[in-house]
């Protein structure tokens, strides 16, 4: 919280409403909270549904104050504190929020501050690292035994189910989002809904699939292939592959997000399917699913130490198949410590399915 604070001048104050940054600052997950934080001083703000659970898990350097009226509460407050600008989250606050706002705090300045929380989570602690790797633990399990039970017939609909219910059987909290399961042609939407469509003998299978362990995500692709790949696949899956493992071996500390996106998509340009490559090649991973940083065009900044990332290079032949295959990796000072332990060696995914 301190560091925070050093980065709010006197007489301003920044409202916290993102429930990701409320939980991370506060430890609170309820659906009604918010955070004040001033030069000197932070409040926490929740309604008497949440008194009880706000006293016991909120921390110590917090005013917490319940209420079932914030936007008033807080005209009180601004006054009191002599506030005359908030910084508020733009990316977060709706135009509802917003006018709400205004209309409570008629004489106090309303700026746009769209990731001043985000960037302290950007940088991930021990204990962040510790349930970020708890969490690809289970999403490793839980994938090998949805391939163990892969049978011809049943839908992608059927095994996005089997993800979330072994998930959850496994020790997830829930899901990271919502697993792509494509089978066949389907492979080739770099975000393809799993649909009705049953897997059939020689259909490649595209798994993109993550858990959520004490709040923190995962995120993995993997291929796999029903039949022995033909040479066509073979050659996109060890590009993509290559593409990968170039990138990672580049990642470190202070690298720009630019630098780190042309390092795999050099390697797919310069074999002829640079438009096939239509994403970006990563994003952060914490308590959100997509987090700063980014790997990509035009992610100018460099990329902290002790931020988690994936690395996901794909490319999509959109009537035929696609491949993407993604790790998520630790920034360390001087390289990327991959945390992603699923084998991802092309005859290592060819399945014997009955």
């Amino acid at each position: 919280m301190k560091n925070l604070q050093r980065k709010i001048e006197s007489g301003s104050g920044h409202l916290i409403m993102n429930p990701s940054n409320i939980a991370y600052l506060s430890n609170f997950t309820g659906t009604k909270g918010a955070i004040l934080i001033t030069k000197n001083k932070s409040f926490f703000f929740t309604d008497a549904r949440y008194a009880r659970e706000a006293k016991r898990i909120v921390p110590k350097n917090f005013e917490i104050i319940i209420t079932g009226d914030m936007a008033t509460e807080l005209e009180k407050l601004i006054k009191k504190l002599r506030v005359t600008t908030i910084n508020f989250e733009s990316q977060h606050v709706s135009y509802f929020k917003y006018e709400t706002l205004k209309k409570a705090l008629p004489k106090t300045k309303l700026k746009p501050c769209p990731d001043f929380a985000e960037q302290l989570r950007m940088i991930k602690t021990k204990r962040e690292i510790a349930f970020i790797t708890g969490s690809q633990r289970i999403n490793e399990k839980v994938l090998r035994e949805v391939i163990e039970n892969l049978r011809y017939g049943k839908t992608e609909k059927q095994i996005a189910w089997e993800i979330e219910k072994i998930g959850h059987d496994m020790g997830a909290d829930e899901l990271s989002f919502p697993p792509i399961v494509g089978f066949g042609s389907n492979s080739g939407c770099p975000h393809h809904m799993s649909g009705n469509r049953k897997l059939k003998k020689g259909d490649m299978v595209l798994i993109d699939m993550g858990m959520k362990y004490k709040g923190y995500c995962s995120d993995m692709t993997r291929i796999y292939f029903t039949k022995k790949p033909t040479q066509k696949q073979a050659l996109i899956y060890n590009l993509v592959l290559k593409a990968q493992e170039t990138a990672i071996a580049t990642l470190k500390a202070g690298i720009l997000g630019t630098a780190a996106d042309n390092a795999a998509r050099d390697v797919i340009e310069k074999a002829g399917y640079g438009p096939q490559f239509s994403h970006s090649l990563g994003h952060g991973v914490g308590l959100e699913i997509h987090e700063a940083p980014s790997l990509s065009v035009t992610y100018d900044k460099p990329i902290p130490e002790n931020t988690v990332v994936t690395v996901e290079p794909g490319i999509y032949l959109e009537k035929s198949f696609g491949v993407r295959i993604e790790d998520m990796v630790l920034i360390k000072r001087n390289k990327a410590e991959n945390l992603t332990k699923t084998p991802k060696q092309i005859d290592s995914l060819i399945l014997s399915i009955s």
